[in-house]
């Protein structure tokens, strides 16, 4: 069997009138789905410091700390079925953060220069991220529980 691939996910949460929740859709590849910030560990990174490059790199926001750990993913890659660990961390965003904007992907890795339209969305969510990545929201509070897993 191999080795799986360690990931980080990001719930990266403001309170405004209520939660919300940053995600983002690829311009350059609309059927990739509405996601949050995720992405490889390095060999030199622990989680804390690769969920912190991937939400910069993929949104631009570098101010957002992390608030702790939520759980790991130990589910499959949807299209390879290979296997993955994805540690999902809690960020906090400030508040005066814009609504939505496009950003264009830095780094090196496979998705720089793509372009993404990044928002933040109410919670809870009325239907699911693309992968599921949605599936630990009730772990940081039950009412963010996507509807339609309730």
């Amino acid at each position: 069997m191999p080795t799986p691939r360690r990931r980080v996910a990001a719930y990266v949460i403001r309170h405004r009138a209520g939660p919300e929740l940053l995600v983002f859709d690829h311009l350059d590849i609309p059927d990739a789905g509405t996601q949050i910030p995720a992405g490889g560990i390095r060999a030199d990174e622990d989680p804390h410091t690769a969920v912190l490059r991937e939400v910069t790199e993929e949104t631009g926001l570098d101010l957002c700390p992390v608030i702790g750990a939520v759980g790991i993913d130990h589910r499959p890659h949807p299209i390879t079925g290979q296997p993955r660990h994805t540690h999902v961390l809690h960020l906090h965003a400030p508040e005066d953060d814009h609504d939505s904007w496009i950003h264009t992907v830095r780094g090196t890795d496979t998705d720089a220069g793509l372009q993404f339209a990044c928002r933040f969305v109410s919670l809870p969510l009325s239907g699911s991220l693309a992968d599921e990545q949605d599936l630990f929201l009730g772990r940081l509070d039950p009412d963010w529980t996507t509807l339609t897993r309730r």
